[in-house]
């Protein structure tokens, strides 16, 4: 390798690493987190381990025999070596020999028993409801509850409860709380029906919008090619505005439009109409909305490079059609449109993955309301994963919503190259061949 290759890779190393780390890296993790079952519950760093009372009855079917899950279950209170410690630390040496002398060994049930016991004192006693309940707990032997931080000390716990250790690898792999790889995310996308229901609504968004920006873009651009310059130049510059303005303070005026106290509810109330919320009224309204609102911001976009590609095209060939008497409109046919291909082709496959991945627009305007009506596929990964109402954040079915978005993404990459016969429209022209 040559200095010259070792100096430019030497320059491009920070975008190299810009790449990986802000491009390739994200996507590497969302296909790793959607074969997890990563959550809030479970944590990203790794989880302990704990059996609580709930737990008890999906221990036979995780393989615990109903030997092992009873004695778990009925572990109760001991008088022990150990527990009399603790006892002792807390209410004294004195209290705890006499104790030793009265039920040195015996096991208790509950904790209710172990009070009783503990009544049993003369010559010291816990007169002391609350701090006689503190102390049975002290004899506690049951690990339901407990949380313990590596599997050693849960296996060492399990064990002096006496399971046996048939049933201690099952035992240990129900009480771990962490995250653990799983196919079931995919599973769970397969069975939900509001997983159809948001791939329903995905499809109507892209659908609508999709030909909303594309088709008023092209109009624009094709409108404005036949104005002055200045004039063009400065009715582009509006219809821009929608591109450049914060997302929420453009939708802050699409509510100021649609709210039951808005400009519209004011136009039309003199003619009788009650005012509603246009917005989120039904859902066909949420709809209507929610695709002029990322209508007029794809649209600006599409004039503006539409507008620059039909500027490419040279003027000599408008004037052949002009001198063959070709109108406007055939001009636009048979000249513009056939060379806008290669634009028409970018647009479409930028704004299909635009829109797929996005729902600033609607988390602002509807957060997918009324209803869940409106709420897309990327907005449900965003709901799953980072923000909901259950507060259990699933990170890992939330990465298998983005995992299958980057599928889909891709297959219709490679269906619009082929739709739009990519190959043609990269390939030399025939003069060079």
């Amino acid at each position: 390798m040559n200095r010259q290759t070792l100096l430019g890779l030497g320059f491009l190393s920070p975008a190299l690493l810009a790449v990986v780390m802000f491009f390739l890296l994200p996507v590497v993790l969302t296909v790793v987190f959607a074969f997890t079952n990563m959550s809030t519950s479970t944590g990203i760093l790794g989880g302990e381990y704990q059996i609580s009372e709930s737990d008890l009855r999906r221990l036979p079917t995780a393989g615990v025999r109903e030997e092992a899950v009873e004695m778990l279950a009925g572990a109760g209170y001991a008088v022990r070596a150990d527990t009399l410690a603790l006892f002792a630390a807390e209410f004294g040496d004195k209290r705890a020999q006499e104790l030793e002398a009265l039920h040195g060994g015996d096991s208790f049930k509950d904790r209710r028993a172990m009070e009783r016991a503990l009544k049993d004192l003369r010559r010291d006693p816990i007169r002391s409801v609350r701090e006689r309940k503190a102390a049975a707990e002290l004899f506690r032997i049951s690990i339901l509850g407990q949380r313990f931080p590596t599997e050693a000390a849960f296996v060492e716990a399990i064990t002096a409860l006496g399971i046996p250790e048939a049933d201690q690898a099952a035992l240990t792999e129900a009480a771990y709380t962490g995250w653990t790889f799983t196919t079931q995310n995919f599973e769970l996308l397969w069975e939900l029906p509001a997983t159809w229901r948001y791939a329903l609504n995905s499809a109507l968004y892209v659908v609508l919008t999709l030909a909303f920006n594309v088709g008023f873009g092209l109009f624009l651009a094709l409108s404005t090619f036949y104005l002055p310059t200045r004039t063009a130049q400065t009715f582009r510059a509006i219809w821009f505005l929608p591109r450049i303005l914060p997302p929420v303070l453009y939708v802050l005026m699409w509510q100021w439009l649609t709210w039951d106290q808005g400009f519209i509810s004011a136009i039309l109330r003199p003619f009788g109409i009650e005012p509603i919320n246009w917005m989120r009224h039904t859902a066909t309204h949420a709809w209507t909305f929610i695709v002029l609102i990322n209508g007029c911001v794809g649209a600006s976009l599409g004039m503006i490079l539409f507008s620059s590609s039909l500027r490419a095209i040279p003027e000599t060939q408008l004037f052949a059609a002009q001198v063959d008497g070709a109108n406007r409109w055939q001009q636009v046919r048979f000249v513009l449109l056939p060379q806008m291909r290669w634009p028409i082709l970018f647009i479409t496959s930028y704004q299909t993955l635009s829109l797929l991945t996005s729902f600033e627009y609607i988390l602002l305007a509807t957060d997918g309301g009324p209803g869940r009506q409106t709420e897309v596929w990327a907005l449900a990964a965003y709901h799953t994963a980072l923000s909901n109402y259950g507060g259990n954040l699933e990170y890992g079915l939330g990465a298998a919503y983005a995992l299958a978005l980057v599928i889909i993404g891709i297959l219709l990459s490679a269906l619009y190259l082929r739709f739009f016969n990519f190959r043609d429209l990269v390939a030399k022209p025939r003069i060079e061949q």
